[in-house]
Formats: C-alpha cells, sequence, structure tokens
C-alpha cells in the first residue's frame, strides 16, 4: 500500500504525526514529511488511522 499526501490541502495540524510517527514527521516549519510511501502489514493500518484523523483529508491510502 502506498500513502498519498495532498501537500497544498495539508495544514500541518499534526495529528496524523501522532497516529503513525514511525512514518512521518512534522520537519522544523511544520511541514509533513513522509518517512515511507510505502506500507504493509502493521503500518498499513497506521498509515490508514492516520488519513482517519486528518481534518482536512490530506491524507489517503491506496
Amino acid at each position: 500500500m502506498r500513502i498519498v499526501l495532498d501537500r497544498p490541502r495539508c495544514e500541518g495540524h499534526g495529528l496524523c504525526e501522532e497516529a503513525a510517527p514511525q512514518l512521518m514527521h512534522l520537519d522544523d516549519e511544520g511541514e509533513l514529511v513522509l518517512d515511507r510511501e510505502e506500507v504493509d502489514g502493521p503500518d498499513a493500518a497506521l498509515a490508514q488511522a492516520s488519513a482517519r484523523v486528518c481534518p482536512v483529508a490530506a491524507l489517503r491510502v491506496a
């Protein structure tokens, strides 16, 4: 599975990072950085959870 970030939509709330800190982080300017885009198994479940908590729907797992 792949994590897809809609960068223009992302507002840097950080809720996704809290749900899956091993997959992503906010940089010094508050921009989301995907540390891993390809995920499987338990990491795929974490990626899906992070997409669900994004208040602006900037993440999806495909």
